[in-house]
């Protein structure tokens, strides 16, 4: 599937569709059960042309696991969601419980998620806050066994409409998406930002802005560990913009006769090296 934005705006990474399904693609890339890992390194993998499933026994990370659309899988996290509360905050070092479960932990081998565990990541002030962080969360149950990462131009029309398409853009093309996305509705606020794992910007919200008649934007990548997690492969200045599928045909059918034509953006894609064409 060819994308008339991916050219307009001169994308430098392949777009990602996400799909549900009960097929898993042959020779996709997963995570071994049980085993950490980001669900943002998948991301880049199939914008370079490698697909990834995940199930869920498989999907490296808790918070991977509630991005994904499994459930709560917070509640899977050591010494249960009580403890993600501690972790996300202040640590798990101020209770009784959390330094039992620390105790445990401290020979695991997993030596920085220990320390994590016991200081806290300091990402929100309190642990009432991240069990409201919880509760606000469009914790989302697909009716699949799989979650697929596809490069968008492998998608064909046998495998229907994915959930969602993911853009990496670098910082005028963010601009770009927002604009466009607001370009033919009424309104100003079709795009949101929400505070949220990486992954859970790409999968619940957007699938949760999918089920409305006029899903808007999900812009990700405010996540600091996941902009951690694929800065060395994906760069500084990248941002993911997800879209439900019906906002990314409504971006493709509006692109042509936009602003994509007009002088300005013509001069800010000659600051970022990319040819009229649109090729970087």
């Amino acid at each position: 599937m060819e994308s008339k934005v991916v050219q307009a705006l001169g994308m430098r990474h392949e777009p990602v569709a996400i799909f549900w399904t009960d097929e898993k693609p042959q020779g996709a890339s997963v995570f071994r059960p049980g085993k950490w890992g980001c669900v943002m390194w998948m991301l880049v993998g199939a914008s370079r042309g490698k697909p990834a499933a995940f199930d869920r026994e498989s999907y490296g990370c808790w918070g991977g696991g509630v991005g994904l659309g499994f459930g709560n899988q917070y509640r899977a996290f050591p010494g249960g969601e009580a403890c993600f509360h501690y972790f996300l905050s202040v640590g798990n070092k101020h209770w009784e419980q959390g330094r039992a479960v620390c105790e445990k932990m401290e020979n695991s081998g997993a030596a920085a998620f220990v320390e994590d565990f016991r200081e806290g990541e300091a990402y929100l002030k309190d642990p009432k806050l991240v069990e409201r962080f919880v509760q606000d969360l469009p914790i989302t149950e697909i009716p699949a066994r799989y979650v697929v990462f596809q490069p968008l131009s492998a998608a064909n029309a046998t495998q229907g409409a994915p959930q969602v398409v993911v853009f990496w853009a670098e910082p005028h093309q963010l601009a770009a998406l927002v604009v466009l996305t607001n370009y033919g509705r009424e309104g100003n606020e079709h795009v949101i930002v929400p505070f949220a794992a990486g992954c859970q910007s790409i999968g619940i919200y957007a699938y949760h802005e999918g089920q409305k008649k006029k899903p808007r934007g999900v812009i990700g990548q405010m996540d600091l560990s996941a902009r951690l997690n694929v800065c060395k492969t994906m760069g500084d200045h990248v941002f993911t913009f997800a879209a439900p599928w019906r906002l990314f045909m409504e971006l493709e059918e509006n692109v042509t006769g936009s602003f994509a034509d007009r002088s300005v953006w013509s001069q800010l894609k000659a600051r970022l090296g990319i040819a009229k064409t649109g090729t970087p």
